[in-house]
């Protein structure tokens, strides 16, 4: 086995090491850390939560003296200023380790390689970018957070073959399989806030919560989009008294920018949009949707007054089309998730 295939294979462990924060570090990144020596894992560690140690200290702490003279593997590019918590670069030069092998740099401009350069400095040796697009895609949600100034608006739908999210009178239980609705309690726990529009409050009377697991302890914010604002205070969203809810009206696309810039300031990195189809259309009219995750049942429900999942305005051209980049699709009990980007703005620019 070649060094670089070493560095591919110690950078994976640290990615999915990382990976055990999802949901927990808003608005910190998920970030893993492994220290080898000799070609074996020394020590591990983990962003846990927001406000404790990062990854690299707890990996540090978990190989004690075997730290020094190691090589340590971390998903994203130590910190280098104090902030809740001392500098990780202290740290590293404190443990004697070696050689510091970085997925990618700090997305903030002010921070990015200042840690790179402090550790060259030191003796250090430094190599940054392996598995660079899985250390971006990992944190796409805080990559666009810290460069942009607003939240990362991942769209989630589910709908029939046909493209119907519900029949005309509004009904929509279930089109998706038990499978697919676990996964979308799986995005919710990423999510910093999950938005709607009223008349899916109305049809459906969502909570709008992670409810698997049980006792969650990070629920996301609740936002509805209304007109008129005027939703019924016994609705289950409003159920959590823990929980905001915001009602708001955005008419045009200096209002999305106001709002999002006033939810990114106040910490909201990730903003999972679950319908119905003319918020959606809305949206994607004001190029507002970063990622979509839509999945597709086996079914056809027909009607040519059935909801469809993309309302909104109508398009004179198919030039019009957004283009979906990177796409994938997976099975999902007996549907399909098919995954993609419409924007870059989880890449480092």
């Amino acid at each position: 086995m070649d060094l670089m295939t070493n560095e591919v294979k110690w950078m994976r462990r640290a990615l999915t090491l990382a990976k055990k924060g999802w949901g927990k570090t808003s608005p910190n990144p998920m970030v893993g850390a492994v220290l080898v020596k000799n070609n074996v894992i020394v020590g591990k560690g983990w962003h846990k939560k927001a406000g404790e140690v990062h990854a690299e200290i707890d990996a540090i702490q978990n190989a004690g003296v075997h730290a020094a003279d190691s090589t340590l593997y971390v998903s994203l590019e130590p910190c280098s200023t104090r902030g809740k918590t001392p500098p990780c670069t202290n740290a590293i030069i404190e443990a004697k380790i070696k050689k510091v092998v970085i997925s990618t740099l700090d997305p903030n401009p002010s921070h990015r390689g200042g840690a790179v350069k402090l550790l060259k400095d030191e003796g250090i040796e430094v190599v940054v970018g392996v598995e660079d697009d899985k250390g971006q895609q990992l944190n796409e949600d805080f990559f666009c957070w810290i460069q942009h100034k607003r939240p990362y608006v991942l769209l989630k739908m589910a709908m029939t073959l046909d493209g119907k999210i519900a029949t005309k009178g509004g009904n929509s239980q279930w089109i998706s399989s038990k499978a697919s609705r676990t996964k979308v309690q799986h995005m919710r726990q990423r999510a910093d806030a999950i938005m709607v529009g009223a008349e899916t409050i109305r049809q459906d009377d969502p909570q709008l919560c992670v409810r698997q697991p049980e006792n969650w302890q990070n629920q996301p914010r609740k936002i509805i989009v209304s007109k008129s604002r005027n939703i019924d205070p016994a609705a289950c969203v409003f159920s959590d008294k823990n929980t905001p809810v915001d009602i708001v009206c955005c008419k045009s696309a200096a209002d999305w920018e106001e709002y999002f810039k006033k939810l990114g300031n106040e910490n909201v990195m990730s903003l999972m949009v679950e319908g119905g189809g003319e918020l959606a259309g809305q949206m994607l009219h004001y190029n507002l949707i970063d990622k979509v995750a839509i999945f597709v049942a086996p079914k056809l429900l027909g009607g040519k007054d059935s909801r469809t999942v993309i309302g909104g305005f109508n398009p004179d051209s198919l030039t019009e089309a957004r283009g979906i980049n990177d796409m994938k699709i997976t099975r999902s009990g007996c549907d399909y998730l098919i995954t993609g980007y419409l924007t870059d703005v989880h890449r480092m620019h």
